[in-house]
């Protein structure tokens, strides 16, 4: 992997579009770049989704990255069958996706550019929502909804949905610096005379998470940009594929490795070009993102992934200066950074993945000073949580212990929330909202309230039953409300207690099914859930997959 050059200077601002505000879209104004490499089980479908959007795409220019799977050939016939297909085909694989995606760009002749991956989609009517908006703001830029759609289960999740919210045209990025956050290039709808009048390109090569440079190059060439809340694009992702894609094939230390060189990229691009809220908006996002995605799943490396990440995380966090502290100094991202910081080793990676969950959770012991003064641990002293003193308890790392015990007439659900130096007690915990959450749709059951009680030592504790039958054939996360005295509310889900058989396999009678099989278990962020599967046909399925694990496991075959 070769670093890309910094760009030293900021790019001029270009003039806005040229078309009125009131002009219709024209037929053929935009083209859309579907870039693949080995994806013959998907391009095809891409390529019509761009097509499917109307005349308003005047080409869809496919770009085969050297491909072995018959993508190409499969791609010349849908050409054969559609003008508007062009199929540039590279010579040489290039690693990654930015070298195709400049190629695409390259090639186009339309006044428009956006891009789409050989395994995602275009929803209908993406292009009109962004092309209308991009014309009527005269922007350079419109950016829409992307949404991450979970395959097989097809449960989706929007991306960054917060900028989305409503319509809006900025005269400059610097006017919502939340815009680094959308790191995608995938949602956006480009002028094609802006990227190449300030020859903004994507990094060549294998270049793991070209979109960060990709997207700082466009915020620090001042762009006007238009946002629209349609959604416009359709991440597919599939945990499951026997390849993962490059940005979920996380359990190696060099995908780290990248995404550190890229977001310093970014950040050095945009200080270059003189957007320093936006470069110290990229350096938040990098703790509130990146550190706090990737610390909670340290536990599930070996050790020697954990010392490689914790020393490069270090390095990278030591070009840190004081106003990128200072800001928000509670927040869970900049906490967790500043304990990576401090300790030469790995260490306290179970506090540091509940302080990674969102919401964010701060196990026990809260240690101080001698003086009083709040702090991650007495070895620790220089982390300092004295911050969390100012914060309104409906932002606070509350930790709500759960355990699940599953039995025969009705399961118990047994929850205890913890004082936080003092802040809870001067809040008034009075009350508990539960809800089960299926995994897959985000349906809500079970919903009930309970109150909490002092149970001692600074805790507050409920007991309640949960009818596991009602909730039926799915994986359910508990998610819970936290009502205080004074008024204030706090959405948490709970800390999942361990050992003691705690989280264990149980098959129970159920009036309903005849039986059920609960498996209580915690995510890997610590969050209790539950799996639950009903009827003897149900059990059997699961003990069925179960043994099929274990044979592949005993004989080194590796499991679909």
């Amino acid at each position: 992997m070769h670093p890309e050059p910094r760009d030293p200077h900021p790019a001029p601002t270009p003039a806005p579009a040229s078309a009125p505000a009131s002009a219709p879209a024209a037929a053929g104004e935009v083209a859309v770049v579907v870039i693949g490499y080995n994806d013959r089980a998907h391009v095809g479908e891409a390529v019509r989704s761009a097509l499917a959007q109307g005349p308003a795409v005047g080409e869809v220019i496919a770009v085969d990255d050297c491909s072995t799977d018959g993508s190409a050939e499969l791609l010349a016939r849908l050409a054969g069958r559609e003008p508007r297909l062009r199929v540039v085909r590279r010579d040489v694989n290039s690693g990654g996706c930015g070298s195709p995606r400049n190629a695409g760009t390259d090639a186009t002749t339309a006044a428009y550019v956006m891009f789409l991956d050989s395994d995602d989609v275009l929803p209908p009517g993406a292009v009109d929502a962004l092309l209308a908006a991009a014309r009527e703001a005269h922007a350079e830029v419109a950016s829409g909804l992307c949404v991450r759609r979970e395959l097989p289960a097809g449960r989706e999740q929007p991306w960054q949905g917060a900028l989305y919210a409503a319509p809006a045209v900025l005269a400059h990025p610097s006017r919502r610096p939340r815009l680094v956050h959308d790191t995608l290039c995938v949602n956006k709808l480009y002028r094609t005379d802006f990227l190449r009048e300030h020859r903004i390109r994507f990094p060549e090569g294998r270049f793991l998470y070209e979109d960060f440079v990709f997207t700082a190059r466009v915020l620090a060439a001042s762009p006007r940009i238009a946002l629209v809340p349609d959604r416009v694009y359709v991440w597919q992702v599939r945990r499951t594929a026997g390849e993962l894609s490059l940005s979920l094939d996380r359990a190696h230390i060099d995908n780290w490795t990248a995404r550190v060189e890229a977001s310093g990229l970014a950040y050095d691009i945009l200080l270059g070009a003189g957007q320093k809220e936006l470069a110290r908006a990229a350096r938040a996002k990098f703790l509130d993102h990146e550190v706090r995605m990737y610390a909670r799943e340290l536990e599930l490396r070996d050790a020697h992934y954990r010392r490689a990440w914790w020393t490069r995380t270090q390095e990278y966090l030591g070009r840190y200066d004081a106003a990128d502290w200072e800001r928000n100094p509670a927040a869970p991202g900049r906490l967790l950074a500043r304990v990576v910081l401090a300790s030469p080793e790995p260490r306290d990676l179970l506090r540091l993945r509940e302080l990674a969950a969102r919401p964010a959770r701060l196990l026990p012991p809260y240690a101080r000073t001698a003086e009083g003064v709040p702090v991650w641990a007495p070895d620790l002293p220089q982390v300092s949580l004295a911050a969390l003193l100012t914060r309104p308890v409906s932002a606070l790392p509350l930790t709500v212990d759960a355990e699940l015990r599953p039995r025969a007439r009705a399961s118990l659900l047994r929850l205890r929330l913890h004082e936080l130096y003092g802040r809870a007690a001067e809040a008034g915990p009075r009350e508990v909202d539960v809800v089960w959450q299926a995994r897959a749709d985000g349906c809500t059951r079970g919903r009930s309230t309970t109150p909490l009680t002092p149970s001692g030592a600074g805790t507050w504790s409920a007991e309640l039953p949960v009818d596991l039958g009602a909730l039926g054939d799915e994986t359910w996360d508990l998610r819970l409300t936290l009502r205080f005295a004074n008024g204030a509310e706090r959405e948490v889900t709970a800390h999942a207690l361990t050992g003691a058989g705690r989280l264990r396999r149980c098959a129970v009678p159920s009036a309903r099914y005849g039986v059920l099989l609960a498996h209580p278990h915690a995510t890997h962020s610590g969050a209790l859930a539950v799996r639950v599967a009903t009827g003897a046909r149900g059990v059997l399925g699961v003990a069925r997959g179960r043994f099929r694990r274990l044979l592949h496991w005993d004989t080194g075959q590796p499991t679909s």
